[in-house]
């Protein structure tokens, strides 16, 4: 019988393969609504007996429904819980790696299919994913009432949700045979934005040892911006932009809030910068719970101590478009306007032009979209990183699948299920453009075996980075050379984001 001992009480998991035990669905904080809404996560309640572990818990509030993945129920409050994959117990003291699912802060869940964690655990480590507070609930801002009280309802409730789990998995984890003295946290998108930030946040110091990003997003709002988009949504939903007002508008209101605006902005090209990809939400530069933004805290030392791996994939946005959630841009007169529209340093487009001849506009767009919201970001926080004292690693995910309409690309997410070795998943179809390969099958155990590595000893099987630029590790199955050129290499459009001052992206 699988039973662990909690702090706060015993769970069973299943066994989902052999010499993995899953164990799901268990409470890590409080159900945060009712009076404790807006707040601080509280610690779970303690049960007695020994409680059934065998599912996922509900998800955080929002309206997205995910391939394989459960929806969020009005009514599903108890949304702090976390899973665990570990090897059969042996009394051993393994590695750990803490999955936080991406997501634009307003979607996801760590029930999605392709997180499963028995492949990983199968490589010798303790796998733990968690679902935290997303949307408004997690990070809008409520603003102070005319008696203060900034801290009764602060800033980042998502991040501080995750700070809750790590501080779980510090208390728990040997029980599982994990190591609470190695644990690595690991994010793709907006998670592995959320992992940046808690390498500078105070509150998660010393809760983890090493950190993976993957593809992580640049954007961090000032407190005016998140204040402004409180009043956009306060005003969508019928309520007053105050703490009271929107405590007594419901969680699925506010959800409805958020998309009203967010399709307002996609209609209205005239909306600046939002209106090319509406992402409402991110981590607010608070001062409190996040300091600082997460590049000027690492390239000011405050993560040196951690071990960074991080990695992007070549043609990023290429998703985004083909999933249809941005703007397409097809005119030389909308790429102009997209470049006023984020400030983008002059002759950056040109330079994009030029080293793409021949290209459709679209083309040129989402090659500069996707490097400014991820790959430049991602390479400049490896540098960073490695230029403050810290040891970092750089990869980049350059496997591509012929096909009509050009195949799949070497685009957003198509990296997760590789390393999580969930790519035989219907799920994940889209994303590796069909049943995988021999090939893929052996792109997806090197890279399984680097996340493995890098969270048991540190190092994922490459150089780290010595300089600027970085020079990345290509992830690739060896069949793309025969597919066309994938444009041109990373140095040359790398240069011409020189003169370019992260973060650029304001809304």
């Amino acid at each position: 019988m699988d039973v662990f001992t909690t702090t706060h009480g015993a769970v069973r998991g299943v066994r989902v393969s052999t010499g993995v035990v899953a164990v799901l669905g268990i409470p890590y904080a409080a159900p945060p609504f009712g009076p404790h809404r807006f707040r601080a996560p509280r610690p779970a309640e303690a049960w007695s007996g020994v409680r059934d572990a065998i599912a996922f818990g509900p998800v955080a509030p929002q309206s997205a429904e995910l391939p394989g993945a459960p929806v969020w129920r009005p009514g599903d409050e108890d949304v702090l819980t976390l899973n665990v994959w570990t090897p059969a117990p042996d009394g051993g003291a393994l590695p750990v790696l803490v999955w936080i699912h991406g997501g634009a802060y307003a979607f996801g869940s760590s029930a999605q299919p392709d997180f499963d964690g028995r492949a990983l655990a199968g490589a010798g480590l303790v796998v733990v994913t968690l679902n935290y507070r997303l949307g408004f609930e997690g990070f809008g801002h409520v603003p102070v009432g005319e008696g203060g009280g900034h801290g009764e309802h602060p800033d980042n409730r998502g991040l501080l949700d995750q700070v809750a789990a790590l501080r779980w998995v510090r208390d728990n984890i040997a029980a599982f045979d994990g190591d609470p003295d190695r644990v690595t946290v690991a994010g793709q998108s907006s998670g592995a934005a959320s992992v940046a930030c808690l390498m500078v946040m105070e509150g998660a110091r010393g809760l983890f040892r090493r950190a993976v990003l993957h593809s992580p997003a640049s954007p961090h709002h000032p407190l005016e911006v998140a204040a402004a988009t409180t009043r956009e949504v306060a005003a969508a939903a019928g309520c007053p932009a105050t703490a009271e007002g929107l405590a007594s508008a419901s969680p699925e209101a506010l959800v409805a809030a958020s998309d009203r605006v967010v399709d307002a902005y996609r209609r209205d090209p005239a909306s600046g910068s939002r209106h090319y990809d509406p992402s409402l939400y991110a981590p607010v530069l608070d001062g409190r719970v996040l300091p600082v933004d997460p590049l000027a805290g690492i390239v000011a030392g405050a993560a040196r101590d951690v071990d960074l791996l991080v990695c992007h994939t070549t043609e990023e946005y290429r998703l985004l478009d083909a999933v249809g959630s941005s703007a397409k841009v097809t005119t030389e007169e909308g790429l102009a306007s997209f470049a006023r529209d984020f400030g983008l340093p002059d002759g950056l487009v040109a330079g994009y032009r030029a080293a793409l001849p021949g290209a459709p506009v679209l083309d040129v767009y989402l090659a500069v979209f996707g490097d400014l919201l991820f790959t430049e970001y991602a390479s400049r926080l490896a540098e960073r990183h490695a230029l403050a004292g810290g040891r970092a690693f750089l990869a980049r995910f350059d496997r591509r699948r012929p096909g009509p309409d050009g195949g799949v690309r070497a685009w957003h997410c198509a990296d997760v299920p590789f390393a999580f070795g969930t790519l035989d998943l219907d799920c994940t179809a889209f994303l590796v453009g069909g049943a995988p390969t021999p090939e893929d099958h052996d792109l997806s155990r090197r890279m399984v075996r680097a996340w493995a590595d890098f969270a048991a000893h540190g190092t994922p099987g490459w150089s780290p980075v010595r300089g600027t630029p970085a020079r990345a590790h290509r992830w690739s199955t060896g069949e793309e050379p025969g597919d066309g050129p994938a444009g041109p290499g990373p140095d040359t459009l790398r240069a011409l984001w020189a003169e370019a001052e992260f973060p650029l992206l304001r809304p």
